[in-house]
């Protein structure tokens, strides 16, 4: 967003909104997904679409910024565009994960809100983990698509994980 749109207020207000209404959408349509027969082979597939939603803003954040920046002038409504076309799409996929999980881990209604609880626990420190690394660390010692392309790797090859482990116990029983 920095070289379009500079990194004042308007910017980071821009990123958090699109986030927290992504991740809302994502939770909502999540929790609605998993109830029509849960499975691990349709939560492999959630972290497989995530990883490839990352595509776009890989191979194409830079045109797409540009596209943006040379129509929209003003910075408030030129980042909430910004960011909408690169973390909207990825970023509502990621957030189906959580209460899909939640719905695969949960064995009895007794202990759903212990299980829910650590799963947003491990979720939400996961998160803090990874925005320090990534502002901290990951951006000096890496160019960001680099980081992108990490994440593209470990959202699809857990995906594929899930499926292939979903696929091997659908066999055996």
């Amino acid at each position: 967003m920095a070289p379009y749109f500079g990194g004042s207020i308007y910017v980071w207000g821009s990123i958090i909104t699109i986030f927290m209404l992504a991740l809302s959408i994502g939770y909502l349509l999540g929790g609605k997904l998993s109830i029509f027969q849960p499975n691990n082979q349709k939560y492999g597939a959630l972290f497989i679409v995530s990883g490839i939603l990352l595509l776009p803003m890989i191979l194409m954040g830079e045109s797409i910024m540009e596209f943006i920046f040379n129509r929209v002038e003003d910075p408030r409504y030129g980042s909430l565009l910004g960011a909408s076309g690169l973390f909207l799409l990825p970023t509502i996929a990621m957030g189906m994960i959580a209460p899909y999980s939640v719905r695969l881990l949960v064995i009895s209604t007794e202990h759903s809100g212990q299980t829910a609880g650590f799963l947003y626990f491990v979720s939400t420190i996961g998160s803090a983990l990874g925005t320090i690394m990534t502002s901290f660390y990951f951006v000096l010692w890496f160019e960001i698509n680099t980081v992108l392309w990490a994440m593209f790797l470990v959202f699809t090859s857990a995906g594929c994980s899930i499926a292939i482990r979903q696929s091997a116990e659908f066999s055996n029983a």
